[in-house]
């Protein structure tokens, strides 16, 4: 096969989430860091289709590269489609390895729509339910506790509107 004869990858961004959520039931979509604001604002990455899907807000990752977080997305797409329901704004126990605390933090539709443009495009203007989801430091410190690795802060900022 010559390189004429090679399909064309070349396809609209759009079109790439509307073949990733038929083909998967949901999409990834990574954001890059932003070094031009004082402080750099953290890369992040976030799933399209979760409310369409599931019935669950958008999820919003930081901290992770996106192969990281596609399994954690992965894992809550499973349970989310097993029937679990996850609870909103609580700190969590057992989602993480070691009985690691973690909260799925609501954020406000502005914040979303600000954060979530993909997504905001994939609905025709219309900003999804989104949360983020607060994971812990290597000492089980969440980053909206004193302990927390300040080391950490600027790779995951909390940008969730409801906090413990």
């Amino acid at each position: 096969m010559g390189p004429s004869e090679l399909p064309d990858f070349h396809i609209p961004h759009g079109d790439k989430i509307e073949w990733m959520v038929a083909t998967h039931g949901w999409a990834m979509e990574p954001v890059a860091a932003n070094h031009d604001v004082i402080p750099p604002f953290a890369g992040y990455v976030y799933t399209i289709g979760f409310p369409e899907a599931f019935g669950f807000p958008e999820v919003v990752l930081f901290g992770l590269t996106p192969s990281a977080a596609r399994g954690l997305f992965d894992m809550i797409a499973d349970m989310l489609r097993g029937g679990t329901e996850i609870p909103l704004g609580v700190e969590l126990t057992g989602f993480f390895d070691g009985e690691l605390r973690c909260v799925f933090a609501p954020l406000t539709p502005q914040r979303a729509g600000e954060l979530l443009q993909t997504a905001v495009a994939w609905r025709r203007g219309v900003a999804p339910a989104a949360v983020q989801l607060l994971w812990p430091d290597r000492n089980g410190f969440l980053p909206t506790e004193d302990g927390f690795d300040q080391r950490l802060r600027l790779a995951q900022p909390v940008v969730a509107s409801v906090i413990l």
